[in-house]
């Protein structure tokens, strides 16, 4: 059975889709991209882009009681790969070892010309 998770504590799904999905002990996330609760763009760096994406997606794992030590599988979209060290230093400081796997792929345009969009797969414990 699945579940729904809901939180305003991250923005509201833009689309026809969950913020995340609870099955089992496992929950899904909708990719996040670096929009505030209220739904407006942070605008600047990768770096900031990248810590509301990794805020957003604390906050939706935290209402499906998960959290960020809990992830196994990330997945991160970039509009351009030659940021990746930025995108990583912020990236090191919300992860610890052992670190999820991850993949991470360059794209040419993402939802609202943002930078950065990170989904997640993650336990509950």
């Amino acid at each position: 059975m699945k579940q729904p998770i809901e939180t305003s504590d991250a923005p509201a799904a833009i689309g026809p889709y969950s913020q995340a999905v609870r099955t089992g002990n496992l929950v899904f996330t909708s990719g996040q991209i670096p929009l505030r609760p209220d739904g407006t763009v942070v605008e600047g760096s990768v770096a900031d882009q990248t810590r509301q994406v990794l805020d957003n997606l604390r906050a939706v794992l935290t209402a499906a009681g998960s959290g960020l030590e809990h992830v196994v599988k990330a997945t991160v979209f970039v509009t351009d790969i030659g940021q990746f060290s930025d995108l990583n230093e912020v990236y090191a400081q919300y992860f610890s070892a052992p670190f999820p796997a991850r993949t991470t792929v360059e794209v040419s345009r993402l939802p609202r010309d943002v930078l950065v969009e990170i989904e997640a797969v993650a336990l509950i414990p």
